[in-house]
């Protein structure tokens, strides 16, 4: 009987970012899977040849979001499954973690169906402290900006922004920035099958000022273990995704980012169930974490 297959999918603007693939690959060899890596828009992939498809960082599907879920239903064994993906690539999934009592930051939702004005836009943004402009589905830290407050041309850039993304069919969020993400930066928790495989914390990436980008940004990561109220809070928000999605068995991989919220207890960010960078090579034992995990799939 032939090793079973597992391909690693990529996309395919995005080659540097794929170092943690090769160590993958390895591990799951000595598991006796012979696994390949792949862009997800390859037209001659035959992905119902595999015996399971892994998403691995496919950050351009902010862009050409349909295409991609297109792509992802049409797949057999993909994990995670494409009802995740079609929930998790549009940010206001953060909506309903709310309402299933998961703590996020306060955030104001623009829809472009409104037809919002200059003055509208002004009053919507935060009167004190200084505030993140995002579109709801990016990957990454693609098109988030942060502004100034007191600095009337930076109110004047973050209107001009906000007006630009809903003329162009975006949604919008606008968040007050968490300035405690500045010396405490943000904590991330990876699971693997449910199980809890290592954390790491992030540093801050929005300066003052910082344009819209239209790359996906490095993230910059800092040595550090998540302590229990951020572990909590990340079990608690994996738990209420899988109950929202309705899914019973665990998800193949979960990144949970989370920041000191205003009242010094952590709140969610976002919870990554498509493209997270997993920083596997980083951690000792998380390579192989994510090689076992993929190989009970394989075995269920």
């Amino acid at each position: 009987m032939s090793n079973p297959r597992v391909a690693l999918v990529i996309s395919e603007d995005h080659p540097s970012f794929n170092q943690d693939n090769g160590a993958l690959v390895e591990a799951l060899a000595k598991l006796n899977v012979e696994a390949s890596v792949h862009v997800w828009t390859d037209k001659s992939v035959d992905w119902a040849g595999f015996d399971l498809v892994v998403l691995r960082s496919t950050w351009d599907y902010g862009s050409r979001r349909e295409e991609f879920l297109e792509w992802a239903k049409s797949v057999p064994k993909l994990e995670n499954p494409a009802s995740a993906l079609v929930w998790n690539t549009d940010k206001e999934y953060l909506k309903t973690m709310a309402e299933k009592g998961i703590p996020t930051i306060r955030t104001v939702w623009l829809d472009p169906a409104r037809h919002f004005s200059s003055q509208a836009i002004h009053t919507r943004l935060p009167a004190f402290g200084d505030f993140v402009i995002k579109p709801t589905i990016s990957a990454g830290s693609q098109g988030v900006a942060r502004y100034q407050e007191a600095t009337a041309t930076a109110r004047t850039r973050a209107i001009n922004q906000v007006r630009d993304m809903l003329a162009a069919g975006n949604h919008v969020m606008i968040q007050p920035y968490l300035t405690s993400v500045d010396h405490e930066g943000e904590t991330s928790v990876v699971f693997f099958n449910g199980e809890y495989s290592h954390s790491f914390l992030k540093s801050a990436m929005l300066s003052r000022g910082t344009a819209p980008s239209e790359i996906y940004v490095e993230e910059s990561l800092k040595d550090g273990v998540a302590d229990e109220t951020f572990l909590d809070l990340a079990r608690k928000s994996l738990s209420a995704a899988r109950e929202i999605l309705g899914i019973e068995d665990e998800l193949l991989y979960a990144r949970v980012d989370m920041l000191p919220g205003e009242e010094g207890l952590p709140v969610l960010l976002e919870i990554e169930l498509v493209e997270p960078r997993l920083f596997v090579r980083r951690h000792p034992g998380a390579v192989e974490n994510y090689a076992r995990a993929i190989a009970a799939r394989l075995s269920a």
